[in-house]
């Protein structure tokens, strides 16, 4: 790879400016092409504009960013493509326009260009059979926005020569990205794992186990994400997420993990797509999300508790100490006690029904993240209204926010942080990427607290199994089973991220 590089791109819109944009401040020649000669210099005048901020804020030289500019000209026409080393096909996620410019580029380039494709969802080795030469053709899969966004992945199709990704490997560094190989897939690596954090909040919905905002605020304050699934959606935007989520099932042969949720395609016909159109899951108003006040939980005034025995007993029984409850010390329930349970997959009716404890005085909390941050309750179909304003009172008396939820298997918490474990312990299995590129793309490209695999570790792998076994069982939905990754490191109690050590 030399240092006058020239990399075509072809589309000037958010993506393609700004690949354009991080490949010049990498020392990379670009040409960059649209349909609309008009788009190209917008592009050009914005990444000019971009680069001024960058040197008002400090992040770059007035000198550097003045060189930088001058790296970057206006294609006329494809054939202003032909002497690139390599072309980045940029536009818009249609299969038809992909294939006309495919095709349009072999008839323009040299022999030893790299075509690359910045799809997010097509198959890499779809795109490259329209090609003479598919073995030049890979997937370079850039985040929006670019310029912040740290990761590209480097996708092999089928016939993808292992020369070109080690290209598009070192080109990505140099345009400052962290780069992980990813085999072709539905979705890839990142947007595969993604799935499994909205769908499951968007079925959770359209359950009506509890509204989008308490999704948000369980995913933020308990799990430690940065925005709630629903907060995602609307930065996104449905008709960008939907589309997608729809490619990607289908690519997937009706794969269960992906299915799509009708919720999420009805929101998106009825216009509800997020920020940019004013109203999505929340509204909008001059950018700013308005998001309802958290209610004010009841007064805790004393009671009764008993807790079932089980690996999280003792943290319910410090939070019912702290409050200065009493603890019922029987072997069972006594009359008039209110029974707090853990269940971990299994739904609160489920569980009291199996352990022959009283349904009516049953409240489950969600054990998974230490009863922190934010806790979880959650009542059975017939859980008392008393005896659920008391368990949400003593929840909530150590100022510790708390969420009432309807009956579910899996809470909420669990049941989407274990689907999003499913997934990348799929992906793990069928070696899309290696377990450490697993998780290092899915925390720079999604900003989540813990990768998938990582994730299973600090829940612990036995605890994971046990919730998806449990919602499988309670929902008979095949998207909720456990696959062979994270069934046998279970079995054998071993890390998820570590390779296995050969047993003697």
């Amino acid at each position: 790879m030399t240092n006058e590089m020239l990399v075509g791109v072809v589309g000037a819109g958010v993506m393609g400016r700004g690949i354009a944009q991080v490949a010049i401040t990498g020392g990379c020649n670009v040409v960059l092409h649209d349909a609309s000669p008009d788009a190209v210099q917008d592009a050009i005048d914005f990444i000019d504009t971009m680069l001024a901020r960058a040197v008002e804020k400090g992040r770059m030289s007035k000198a550097d960013a003045d060189v930088a500019l001058t790296r970057l000209t206006g294609a006329n026409g494809v054939a202003g493509l032909a002497k690139a080393d390599i072309v980045i096909e940029a536009v818009s996620e249609n299969m038809d326009i992909k294939a006309r410019i495919f095709e349009e580029l072999e008839k323009t380039v040299t022999q030893d260009c790299i075509l690359a494709s910045n799809t997010s969802s097509l198959s890499i080795t779809r795109i490259a059979a329209i090609c003479e030469r598919p073995e030049r053709v890979a997937g370079f899969h850039f985040f929006n926005p670019v310029p912040l966004m740290p990761l590209v992945e480097v996708i092999a199709g089928i016939r993808t020569d292992p020369a070109v990704l080690d290209h598009l490997v070192e080109l990505g560094k140099r345009m400052g990205r962290t780069p992980v190989r990813v085999a072709d897939a539905p979705g890839f690596l990142v947007n595969q794992v993604g799935r499994g954090y909205t769908l499951e909040a968007t079925n959770l919905v359209s359950e009506g186990v509890t509204s989008f905002v308490d999704v948000d605020r369980i995913m933020r304050d308990a799990a430690g994400f940065r925005m709630g699934p629903f907060e995602l959606l609307d930065l996104t935007a449905l008709d960008v997420t939907h589309p997608a989520t729809i490619e990607i099932y289908e690519q997937s042969w009706d794969e269960p993990r992906f299915r799509p949720a009708m919720l999420m395609g009805q929101r998106m016909q009825a216009g509800l797509l997020g920020r940019k159109t004013g109203e999505g899951h929340y509204r909008y108003e001059n950018g700013k999300q308005q998001r309802p006040d958290e209610p004010t939980p009841p007064v805790f005034a004393g009671g009764t508790f008993w807790v079932e025995p089980g690996d999280d007993a003792d943290g319910l029984k410090s939070i019912v100490t702290a409050a200065g409850a009493t603890l019922d010390s029987g072997t069972m329930a006594g009359h008039g006690s209110v029974i707090l349970i853990a269940p971990l997959g299994i739904d609160a009716t489920t569980h009291a029904a199996r352990a022959g404890l009283d349904p009516v005085r049953c409240v489950a909390v969600d054990p998974v993240f230490d009863f922190a941050g934010r806790r979880t309750v959650m009542k059975t179909i017939v859980t008392a209204p008393d005896v659920m304003q008391t368990a949400q009172a003593l929840m909530a008396a150590d100022g510790t926010p708390v969420t009432a939820i309807q009956d579910s298997p899996g809470f909420v918490a669990q049941r989407i942080v274990a689907m999003i474990v499913a997934i990348g312990t799929s992906v793990a299995q069928q070696e899309i990427a290696s377990p450490d590129d697993i998780d290092r793309a899915v925390k720079l490209g999604l900003a989540y607290p813990f990768g998938p695999l990582s994730f299973a570790d600090h829940i612990g792998p036995r605890r994971i199994q046990a919730i998806l076994e449990g919602m499988l069982a309670c929902t008979d939905d095949p998207r909720y089973r456990p696959g062979l990754w994270l069934r046998r490191r279970a079995a054998l109690n071993l890390p998820m991220i570590t390779p296995a050590t050969p047993l003697p």
